[in-house]
């Protein structure tokens, strides 16, 4: 008895393992639909039928077009998961075009449910990530230059830095059909309602009128 109870306790564990990753597609392909009329729900979108499926639903156009930096960061991200490419769905992948003006930042972000591989087409980029607090917090940097790789393990906060004086762009490619990204200043500062800055000025041990200008920046860009 004492045997069977492991037993299912580790399968359960196993289960709730395994749900925490894109599980692996049954079928051939399960192109996303947002209407479920003659359709099968899997990974959050429903299936279209098969019998409709066309070549168009796996191609996607455009990721040769520089993004516009005209914005407080200097970057744009153009990405491609399920929600732009259909035919990803079920798959487990994808991607996403980074451009960066002269000194531009991919903010501190980090992406629950995919790990990310990074690759420099052009440009100098300064990129890092940051361990979790089992492993004090240890931070990880490197200079990347064209055609360089890295890579950013998942759950992990990391970002991206062009320190060059020209445009750069990298392409980075996700293990999941939609990652997520978590930004971790408009989190903290930008939730909706806002977190109590007594709250965060305990946490980030500032004066609370330093909290109230950081929300105010970001609720402003928000709006």
């Amino acid at each position: 008895m004492k045997v069977l109870k492991y037993f299912v306790t580790l399968l359960a564990l196993g289960f709730s393992l395994a749900s925490a990753y894109d599980p692996a597609p049954l079928q051939d392909f399960c192109v996303a639909l947002n209407s479920s009329a003659s359709a099968v729900f899997v990974n959050g979108k429903f299936c279209k039928d098969p019998k409709l499926v066309n070549a168009n639903d796996f191609f996607r156009l455009g990721l040769n077009m520089l993004g516009n930096t005209l914005n407080p960061l200097g970057s744009k991200l153009t990405p491609v998961t399920v929600e732009e490419l259909a035919g990803l769905n079920t798959l487990g992948i994808s991607l996403a075009r980074i451009d960066f003006a002269a000194y531009g930042m991919n903010h501190p972000h980090t992406h629950s449910r995919g790990t990310k591989i990074l690759v420099v087409l052009e440009g100098t980029l300064y990129i890092g990530f940051v361990t979790s607090n089992a492993d004090n917090n240890h931070l990880f940097t490197k200079v990347l230059n064209t055609g360089d790789v890295f890579v950013f393990p998942i759950g992990l906060i990391h970002f991206q830095l062009n320190v060059g004086k020209r445009n750069a762009i990298a392409f980075a490619r996700l293990s999941s059909q939609n990652s997520e990204v978590i930004t971790i200043a408009n989190t903290v500062f930008g939730s909706k309602p806002p977190i109590n800055p007594d709250v965060l000025a305990k946490a980030f041990q500032v004066d609370k009128n330093v909290v109230n200008y950081f929300q105010k920046q970001f609720w402003r860009d928000n709006n």
